[in-house]
């Protein structure tokens, strides 16, 4: 197998050769199909998130085959299409795991962060965290789904059931989510840098109601804002957007400093949560939910050595959607 590994943080991903993996007991092997590059991937390659462990393999918007059954594996077969999340394993038997908290369990591992993942030609998963995906859509299409898609769809869930949602940051878990939004009758506002005119008009042919800039009010007042974007600084305008009541969801795993902002900002009952990762019914419900929305990923595809160059141009926002890497 040959994978795009990253050996020191901050360094470019290094193109390695490797001796093809078995899996253990409760894994799978997945043949690579298309991998989406995600922001995350970015903190990791940036060592924003805690407790790095290098060398690793980054990626976790996983779509391939099955190419090796380990141990004890059921309800999968070779040759079948799945998905492999950023949730790679939980303990299963902790308070957080027993409660429909999963997404809390504090013995986690990360696909593409503390287990090797999908920029590569094969991965190793544990089987009870892949989804299967069925036969409709091709690999490059789906891949976005397996992060952009279940951190959106959990946003959006944690957001509440408001009509007026705003979006800060409009790429890839952003422009999907819009579609969702539409699709349950909501109206979407798409917040954009200052000035992005084409991204801008990206979010108005996806059925956002409105779009403008991350400095700029809405028209009207907001039922809840999510932020995708990993600035704190868009913390207070989100607070200042949302109605009495209303809710600011931050979706990253990382974000800048919030700065401080005088308490009217949250005063009237608004809230300010936070979403952490996802659970396996997350993946579940949204995924079945797909097809019927007719969500259209806008993908730019990479070959697997041009991993490089995705993440330098997902850091400077040169693509709308996402990218995928094609091994």
């Amino acid at each position: 197998m040959h994978a795009m590994v990253l050996k020191r943080l901050r360094s470019p991903l290094e193109l390695t050769e490797f001796p093809d993996r078995a899996p253990g007991p409760g894994e799978i092997r997945v043949k690579v199909g298309a991998c989406g590059v995600c922001r995350t991937d970015l903190h990791v390659v940036d060592g924003e998130l805690p407790d790095p462990q290098v060398p690793m393999i980054p990626g976790h918007e996983i779509v391939g085959r099955i190419d090796a059954l380990g141990l004890g594996v059921e309800g999968l077969r070779l040759g079948e299409r799945v998905g492999i999340p950023w949730l790679g394993h939980t303990c299963g038997v902790c308070s957080y795991c027993t409660s429909k908290h999963e997404n809390l369990c504090d013995h986690t591992l990360f696909t593409g962060y503390t287990r090797d993942g999908g920029f590569a030609t094969s991965t190793i998963a544990d089987a009870r965290f892949a989804f299967p995906l069925g036969e409709d859509g091709s690999d490059e299409e789906l891949a976005p789904l397996l992060c952009a898609g279940l951190i959106g769809w959990r946003s959006l869930t944690i957001a509440g059931e408001g009509k007026a949602i705003g979006l800060y940051g409009f790429g890839a878990a952003a422009h999907i989510l819009a579609q969702v939004a539409v699709w349950q009758g909501r109206r979407v506002f798409a917040f954009t840098r200052p000035g992005d005119a084409a991204n801008q008009a990206f979010a108005r042919s996806l059925g956002a109601s409105w779009a403008g800039g991350s400095d700029e009010m809405p028209p009207e007042p907001l039922d809840a804002a999510i932020i995708f974007a990993t600035l704190g600084d868009l913390v207070p305008p989100a607070l200042k957007a949302v109605r009495k009541g209303g809710r600011v969801v931050c979706a990253g795993i990382h974000m800048s400093d919030i700065p401080a902002f005088p308490y009217r900002l949250l005063w009237e009952e608004r809230q300010l949560v936070s979403v952490a990762n996802l659970t396996r019914q997350d993946g579940v419900t949204f995924l079945k939910l797909a097809p019927t929305i007719g969500i259209r990923t806008k993908t730019t595809p990479y070959p697997l050595v041009q991993a490089n160059e995705a993440l330098v141009d997902l850091r400077a926002g040169r693509f709308e959607g996402a990218a995928v890497l094609i091994p």
